[in-house]
């Protein structure tokens, strides 16, 4: 059972969220950029600065968010991948939560703005969440951070370029990283779990949905090696990665692949911790009027805290 709020949020989603399944890319992109609420807590943090970076692909537009702070000892960093499908969104959608995320846990963010599908298919997407790592590690003192405190986070498609981000740099040799943070992410393609079957319509994000974005990222031919760049769950093993936090939602079609990845995390000796909230939905960290969002990115900004202040194992 979920409270009001909730339940009017998810009629609304399932009211007026645009049918991204029966439209191209770019009119998906438009349609999701004019649902764009003003942001409304500009002065959580001390400053923001946009800047480009090297990418496999061409510069990757980030912007930076520096918090308010006491003193000038170093900061950890956040890299941060926002959710959107792979198709949709930018630093702009989720520039509101990225200034709480900043505040809350006092770090540095550096919000990444991707290649999106289908312009540009898989692996690009992870080799620049890859590319943005790394580019934190090589200047996080310049920023005021500490390289050794780094974390990679992201929300659904961006918790997939954050998982993938992190096998890459294993397999690498670095840079390393002190935790990653899945937020209901997106991890298998296939989309037939039980959640799917259960959750798949009537909750704000539906499979239609998550098929086409899909669709919308992987090559023609589906084939990417190695596979974990766009399946993280396929890796051979997990052993070597970084402690996660892991985000679920039991209203989300995409439940049961979070809470496998965290198994499969946990299995092969990686530190986890799941936080699952039954009665919410996909997408509801990122609303920021939302009470039960609140209260549950107040802890996940605790877990971000120690994750940092353990720093890279």
């Amino acid at each position: 059972m979920f409270d009001e709020e909730v339940a009017a949020v998810i009629r609304s989603l399932d009211a007026d969220f645009p049918r991204v399944e029966e439209m191209t890319g770019p009119e998906a992109r438009a349609a999701i950029a004019a649902r764009r609420q003003p942001v409304r807590n500009p002065d959580v943090v001390a400053k923001t600065e946009d800047r480009r970076i090297p990418g496999p692909g061409g510069e990757i537009p980030v912007r930076l968010y520096f918090p308010h702070r006491d003193g000038d000892g170093v900061l950890p960093v956040v890299v941060f991948c926002h959710g959107g499908g792979f198709v949709f969104c930018d630093i702009e959608s989720h520039d509101g939560f990225c200034r709480e995320l900043s505040a809350g846990t006092e770090s540095v963010v550096i919000s990444v703005d991707y290649r999106l599908a289908p312009e540009h298919k898989a692996p690009a997407a992870a080799h620049d969440a890859f590319a943005a790592l790394t580019w934190a590690a090589e200047n996080a003192r310049e920023l005021g951070g500490d390289p050794d405190r780094l974390l990679i986070a992201g929300d659904s498609a961006g918790g997939n370029l954050a998982a993938s981000a992190c096998l890459l740099a294993r397999d690498a040799g670095g840079p390393a990283v002190a935790a990653q943070v899945l937020i209901y992410p997106a991890l298998d393609p296939a989309c037939d779990t039980a959640s799917y079957r259960e959750r798949g319509t009537g909750y704000g994000n539906t499979k239609a949905a998550m098929e086409w974005y899909w669709r919308q990222y992987l090559p023609a031919d589906g084939a990417v090696e190695p596979r974990y760049q766009v399946e993280p769950l396929a890796a051979d093993t997990f052993r070597g990665l970084p402690p996660a936090i892991v985000v679920t939602a039991g209203l989300d079609p995409l439940a049961d692949e979070g809470r496998a990845y965290a198994v499969a995390l946990a299995r092969d000796g990686v530190a986890v911790t799941h936080r699952h909230y039954p009665g919410l939905f996909h997408g509801f960290l990122t609303i920021l009027p939302l009470r039960a969002g609140r209260s549950a990115r107040d802890l996940l900004w605790h877990d971000l805290r120690a994750a940092a202040k353990r720093g890279a194992p």
